[in-house]
């Protein structure tokens, strides 16, 4: 058993909590953070992984919602755009500006010009923070961008938005260590099975999918952050909220790389819908997809590949085609699009439904569910949430520090110094930083103390790395560690990591004795 996830079964256990966050995906990860930097006790659980449904399944894009112009909802944008480019300044390492190049087709919807002045728009509502828009003739594409089919283009235009560097798993976990340094719990493969509002308490009861035991919690509020199972968890809490979720199915597929120039090769699919390439490490993935489905879990079908790669095919001028054995990993969760219940959704009108967020209040039971959102606008969620819970009685206090954000400037500084006496490259010093911010220190210290620790044992980790990630991470089976602590189950052949020398070190650091049963488990 892991021992940091012990302990903080014990605490959750053994003290009566001052909020439990329910759904441990960006939005949970947020709201946890905000409220263990104002000083409660908070528990965050979720019934799998963190973040291992639909924040696992983004774009890894942070972007102002360019499309949203075409439904004319301003405010949205202008929002989105604010809150793109506070996260670009909190997370200098994690979050950069990223080139979007765009195509258009002869005889488009709309004309090439149009297009441009909202791209124009655009950079104006993201207050200019960007590089501005670039109009693009069908010649310019060819040269700048020679594996694009540009025979039945009118043109295009370049503009900039922004993208995680490492993924979006990582960048929610990052929120639960927070949870963790503040000595609040966050409990991977723990549900919610039951509850109820008693004497100004919520009494729950959970079950712990790793061990099979059920254990009682005691808490002042509830926070339902669950996603897309938001509305089952009001079901099961005996909440009637005026809001309810509409799922968009959205597929990626991940391909060897199209293009070493680091830009998002940007396009109008089939569908007439935006169609991305985006840089993934050496790879490229391709999506997404936009199907309405009635289940909270999707998985890619062949269509869906299909799709994706007779887009590719025909939007792109490669020697040879992609076709289903070019396909690295596939990506696919549903989007949790929030509409008023009374509301009929019909087809014609709910792929115009966008991703924006509400926050359903019951304040007789202490209780806030989270409907929709996106990644880009996750420090707002965690503010709001935060406020709420105070609104509930419960007593908050602003934190000496910020609970989101990389640390300073001069902390950065020290460390990469630390890094360059032990001989880390640039390379793996940037990456330790972005990766485990004021943590990267500990490991750090690992190296300084047994020089064996900076050796890389698998792919690019090193060993100190795994150490840490044993201890502070709360891996409970290797999918947690290949899918979501890191991304190599997405840019990695199975095969190859299968194959990989040093899989078994890296699995007997993770998981000691049970090294060996978890691989089989992931590999079969």
């Amino acid at each position: 058993m892991n021992q940091l996830r012990t302990n903080c079964i014990d605490r959750a256990k053994n003290e009566t909590q001052d909020c439990l966050v329910i759904g441990a995906g960006i939005n949970g990860a947020v709201a946890a953070a905000a409220l263990a930097e104002k000083g409660a006790k908070v528990t965050v659980i979720d019934k799998g992984d963190f973040a291992s449904v639909t924040s696992q399944e983004s774009s890894n894009l942070a972007w102002g919602g360019i499309k949203y112009l075409e439904n004319f909802e301003f405010p949205l944008v202008w929002d989105l755009c604010g809150s793109r480019n506070h996260l670009k300044h909190s997370y200098p390492s994690q979050v950069h500006e990223i080139r979007f190049f765009t195509t258009i087709a002869r005889n488009f919807r709309k004309p090439r010009w149009m297009i441009y002045c909202g791209a124009l728009l655009y950079w104006f509502m993201g207050r200019c923070h960007m590089r501005p828009p670039r109009l693009l003739s069908v010649k310019k594409i060819r040269k700048e961008a020679p594996m694009v089919n540009a025979e039945a283009l009118g043109g295009g235009l370049e503009y900039s938005d922004c993208y995680f560097v490492e993924n979006d798993t990582r960048f929610a976990f990052s929120f639960i260590r927070r949870v963790l340094q503040k000595s609040c719990n966050g409990i991977n493969y723990m549900e919610l099975i039951s509850a109820r509002w008693q004497n100004d308490r919520w009494q729950c009861h959970l079950m712990d999918h790793t061990s099979g035991e059920t254990i009682a919690l005691n808490t002042k509020s509830i926070v339902n952050a669950a996603g897309p199972f938001a509305d089952k968890i009001n079901t099961l809490l005996n909440i009637n909220s005026p809001y309810k979720h509409i799922f968009s199915k959205g597929a990626h597929i991940i391909v060897p790389q199209i293009s070493t120039v680091c830009r998002v090769l940007t396009f109008f699919a089939s569908d007439g819908r935006l169609f991305f390439m985006i840089p993934m490490s050496d790879r490229t993935c391709i999506g997404t997809t936009d199907t309405r489905v009635d289940n909270e879990v999707a998985t890619p079908t062949d269509d869906d590949v299909n799709f994706l790669l007779e887009n590719a095919n025909t939007l792109l001028k490669l020697e040879t085609p992609l076709t289903p054995k070019d396909v690295i990993a596939k990506r696919c969760g549903v989007r949790p699009l929030v509409v008023k219940k009374e509301l009929d959704v019909g087809n014609a009108e709910w792929t115009a439904l966008s991703r924006k967020h509400e926050i359903d209040i019951q304040p007789d039971r202490n209780l806030c569910s989270i409907y929709g959102g996106k990644l880009t606008d996750c420090i707002n969620v965690g503010e709001e949430a935060a406020e709420i819970v105070s609104s509930f009685g419960i007593t908050l206090f602003d934190g000496l520090e910020s609970w989101y954000g990389e640390p300073s400037k001069q902390k950065r500084d020290s460390f990469m110094a630390q890094c360059q006496k032990l001989k880390l490259t640039e390379e793996q010093s940037t990456r330790l930083w972005r990766r485990y911010g004021r943590d990267a220190f500990q490991c750090v210290d690992k190296i300084r103390n047994d020089p064996a620790m900076g050796d890389k044992v698998f792919d690019k980790f090193l060993r100190a790395e795994l150490y840490h990630i044993a201890e502070k991470e709360m891996v409970i089976h290797l999918e947690d560690f290949l899918r979501r602590r890191s991304r190599l189950a997405l840019i990695r052949h199975r095969a190859a990591l299968r194959c990989d020398p040093g899989l078994p070190e890296a699995a007997k650091i993770l998981f000691g004795i049970n090294a060996e049963a978890e691989i089989k488990h992931y590999f079969g």
